[in-house]
């Protein structure tokens, strides 16, 4: 399954025709202990770049970005209830939402994993 990555440290896999979006191991490091998140309300659409969910931390809140646009068609109310499963498994069960993508050649031009660890180690 093909992922992709932000410089924001969002990444998106899809999976069929929708994308999962979720933050990445290395933003759920720089944060810390997740103590928080708000998730955007299904239906919802949002632009790319657009400030789409929050993480806070006991370091700081971070606003989480759509890495591509889209509707919100699913988000992880169990990061909710839960918020450090975003720090035990962020790139897996702590996903933040599901979108039905507007145009698919916005995740295209997302960087691929090496390219992500080339831009963190750089950071």
């Amino acid at each position: 399954m093909t992922v992709r990555y932000t410089k924001d440290h969002e990444w998106v896999r899809m999976d069929g025709d929708v994308a999962v979006v979720g933050i990445t191991a290395h933003a759920a490091e720089q944060l810390g202990d997740v103590v928080f998140v708000e998730l955007p309300s299904k239906g919802a659409s949002f632009k790319q770049h657009a400030d789409m969910a929050v993480v806070e931390s006991v370091k700081a809140a971070s606003d989480v970005f759509a890495p591509i646009s889209g509707e919100i068609v699913d988000v992880n109310t169990a990061i909710v209830d839960d918020p450090a499963r975003v720090n035990a498994d962020p790139a897996g069960e702590a996903w933040f939402v599901k979108m039905k993508p507007a145009d698919p050649a916005e995740f295209d031009g997302l960087m691929d994993e090496a390219a992500y660890n080339a831009f963190t180690e750089n950071a």
